[in-house]
């Protein structure tokens, strides 16, 4: 229910109440959608977001003018936020710097994130309870510039065969943009350089089976029609756009849960916050069920050992925040 309140709206959302400044500012020009149109969309799918964002920290790319504005990347909750406001406290040692993130626990929270601005929520692979061990291991198929969405659907086959080999269950979803991302639920019991390693050894195994595959973005002569399986977004403080979060494009398009079935058909731009409602109210959250299907990384974090005894060259970590 809404009510308004000026140029705001109020709005319950589940016993909390959310104000919602300028609703009618328009955020996505393509179609003329509006900041209430966006925070309409997250109501929608409610227990989709909330499930990609639980107890996990997550970062704000916030468009305070629309999607055609500056994008602002906040990781810190202002002050002023309401009581009911859950974050997590993150520490980044190279810069000797804490932050309290956000910390999604109720639809609310992320009707408050709207208001603020947000239009991506970016979590991190760890949750609270321990933020230094990722539950959730991150494939990300990333197309160089010249490759095509045909070249992301033969690599999905490819992971998708991988997986089944090791008795991973992995759950895919469109990134907004033009790749793909697959996630697998991982115990929460190795650090985030050992999962970025059990990642490469992935990305590696998978680029042996595919030409349409590199591992080595990092260097400066990558083939631009190639697939870059991005091992380092299991990286610390690396993120996705998550699961249901809407991307700051002016389409609003959605990273939004597929099956393996349907990666054969669908296009990146299929889904937007003006479709994924409906598709969200006859499917429900095709993720739902992935705390329930966890996957030991000792096989990957061998073919780690194997490939590095080979003379395989180990990547720099990338910055962290």
């Amino acid at each position: 229910m809404a009510s308004k309140a000026g140029d705001a709206v109020e709005i319950d959302v589940d016993g909390l109440d959310v104000r919602l400044s300028s609703p009618d500012r328009v955020y996505f020009p393509a179609r003329g959608e509006t900041k209430l149109d966006l925070l309409q969309y997250y109501l929608a799918v409610g227990p989709g977001i909330v499930n990609a964002l639980r107890e996990r920290p997550c970062m704000l790319h916030r468009f305070p003018k629309g999607v055609d504005g500056d994008k602002v990347h906040q990781k810190r909750v202002p002050a002023g936020a309401p009581p009911w406001l859950e974050t997590v406290r993150v520490t980044f040692p190279r810069y000797h710097r804490t932050a309290d993130e956000l910390c999604v626990t109720h639809l609310a929270h992320v009707a408050w994130a709207v208001q603020m601005s947000t239009v991506e929520f970016h979590p991190w692979n760890s949750r609270r309870d321990d933020v230094e061990l990722p539950d959730e291991w991150r494939i990300d198929l990333d197309p160089m510039p010249d490759a095509d969405w045909g070249t992301v659907r033969r690599v999905a086959g490819v992971v998708q065969e991988v997986l089944e080999e090791l008795g991973a269950v992995g759950h895919p979803k469109t990134s907004g943009g033009n790749g793909l991302h697959v996630y697998v639920r991982i115990p929460p019991v190795h650090g985030f350089t050992d999962v970025r390693r059990a990642a490469l050894a992935f990305a590696r195994e998978v680029e042996r089976r595919s030409p349409d595959v590199t591992t080595t973005w990092w260097r400066k002569d990558r083939d631009p029609t190639a697939l870059f399986v991005d091992y380092n977004q299991n990286a610390r403080d690396h993120t996705l756009a998550a699961a249901y979060s809407v991307r700051g494009n002016p389409e609003a398009t959605v990273s939004t849960p597929v099956t393996w079935a349907e990666v054969a058909d669908v296009e990146p731009g299929d889904f937007t916050i003006a479709t994924v409602p409906a598709r969200f109210a006859e499917l429900g959250d095709l993720h739902a069920d992935i705390d329930a299907h966890p996957f030991d990384l000792a096989p990957l974090l061998e073919w780690a050992d194997r490939d590095e005894a080979a003379g395989a060259e180990v990547p720099p970590e990338p910055d962290a925040g």
